[in-house]
């Protein structure tokens, strides 16, 4: 959530900034007049409490020489009627003031690129060679179903559209890519945490999900329940409502969890294939710093989630999202996208961002600085990679024209020694 005492002090920033992210100036002054009407609420509020205690005073002055106290006693009853009633006008204008500040998005941060749509993204780099192949790569679906190690029919049957069947090495495949991340992102400093799938409202309000995106997630139907749409939410949520001890800051953690989105708005897109779907496997990073740190930290974040693709020897690029592409948390975000060969064209597989305090103030995550003073920290999250999108960069960059798909050297390992998955060895109880 942004800060209401920099909006009342500079609000031609704010509209300039976030009208580059689709947001009207009238909403921001919409958000102004609530905060002096709910100031000048206050000031009302609190002459009449003190009208009301030269009352009360004036009650105990007359009982203490005899007197009536009676015109006091109306008084202190008809202050306090008046007062109730104006506590309720400041309940009701906090409420819509909160509301309509937890709509706002993130300030975006100098250097983002500004755009109403995609369109006008900025390439950072281009990293590792596309391959030359000397026949017609297959779509990542096809090679996986004529494996046999993939199904999306029986899955469809189960489940309904959008979910998957992986099968035999298939299954090997997906386990040897999250554990592999898992490991390197060790390497790299992070604590591996194994958060719940399952977390509440304050927690989805926390990360930013709601109340703005609740069509995109499942709840459960009667209770204070949602089904994860990433690891960010359990992750940067662990903190919430404490103050971090300055001295473990920063902190990293990383996780695997199945996400769970519905794709509201998503019909008719990647309808086919493991791109998009209402369940799939993410590992995900996330860090907690010091303000003068976080924008380094995004950098390396990049870099943590940049060797994942590299050691895979996987082509992809980095690009710099518009103001208005990025995440409504995201200050700045980096998209990773990797080469498809049979879309002929990136796709993106991890998002990383740095939020600043957007996130830290609506769940209230403080550390104190070198003064003793309370300050937010910085949240950043990124994914390191989304699993199911990994694989099936795997499956087409790395087949071959039998239809067979070779194995990454750094899997190998992770593959218990296989090196290449055919119709042969794919399903094992195929092939008694």
């Amino acid at each position: 959530m942004l800060d209401i005492k920099k909006i009342r002090q500079n609000p031609d920033f704010y509209k300039q900034k976030l009208a580059t992210r689709g947001i009207k100036a009238e909403e921001i002054d919409e958000v102004i007049a609530l905060d002096q009407k709910r100031r000048d609420l206050l000031q009302k509020t609190e002459a009449m409490k003190a009208e009301r205690n030269t009352a009360s005073k004036k009650i105990g002055e007359a009982k203490k020489n005899g007197e009536s106290a009676e015109e006091a006693i109306q008084q202190t009853r008809e202050l306090g009627e008046q007062i109730k009633k104006l506590d309720e006008q400041v309940e009701a204008n906090d409420e819509e003031l909160h509301d309509k500040m937890s709509r706002l998005p993130n300030i975006p941060h100098e250097g983002v690129p500004v755009s109403l749509t995609e369109d006008g993204a900025v390439e950072l780099r281009k990293v590792g060679k596309i391959r030359d192949f000397d026949f017609q790569p297959k779509h990542h679906w096809d090679v996986g179903e004529q494996l046999g190690i993939l199904d999306f029919d029986r899955a469809g049957k189960v489940s309904g559209a959008r979910f998957v069947y992986y099968l035999g090495l298939g299954a090997q495949l997906e386990r040897a890519v999250y554990n592999f991340m898992l490991d390197e992102h060790m390497k790299d400093g992070y604590t591996e945490v194994l958060p719940p799938y399952i977390v509440n409202a304050a927690s989805m309000y926390g990360t930013g999900q709601f109340p703005k995106f609740k069509d995109g997630v499942y709840q459960v139907n009667g209770e204070d329940m949602t089904l994860i749409p990433t690891a960010e939410v359990p992750l940067t949520n662990y903190y919430r409502g404490e103050v971090i001890p300055a001295e473990e800051l920063p902190v990293y953690v990383t996780a695997l969890t199945p996400c769970f989105r519905s794709e509201a708005g998503a019909a008719g897109r990647d309808t086919r294939g493991l791109i998009r779907m209402h369940q799939f496997n993410k590992v995900e990073m996330v860090k907690y710093t010091k303000p003068e740190d976080s924008w380094d930290e995004l950098e390396k974040m990049t870099a943590n989630a940049e060797s994942i693709l590299k050691k895979l020897e996987i082509p992809y690029h980095v690009i710099t999202l518009t103001t208005s592409d990025m995440s409504f948390t995201a200050s700045e975000t980096h998209d990773l996208e990797l080469w498809m060969p049979a879309q002929n064209k990136y796709r993106e597989v991890s998002s990383c961002s740095n939020c600043l305090d957007f996130q830290a103030r609506r769940m209230h995550t403080q550390y104190r600085d070198e003064n003793g003073k309370l300050q937010y920290v910085h949240t950043l999250n990124g994914s390191g990679l989304a699993v199911g999108r990994t694989v099936a960069a795997i499956l087409e960059n790395y087949q071959n024209a039998d239809g067979s798909v070779t194995i990454p050297k750094v899997l190998v390992p992770y593959m218990h020694g296989v090196t290449k998955i055919t119709k042969e060895n794919a399903v094992p109880f195929r092939n008694k």
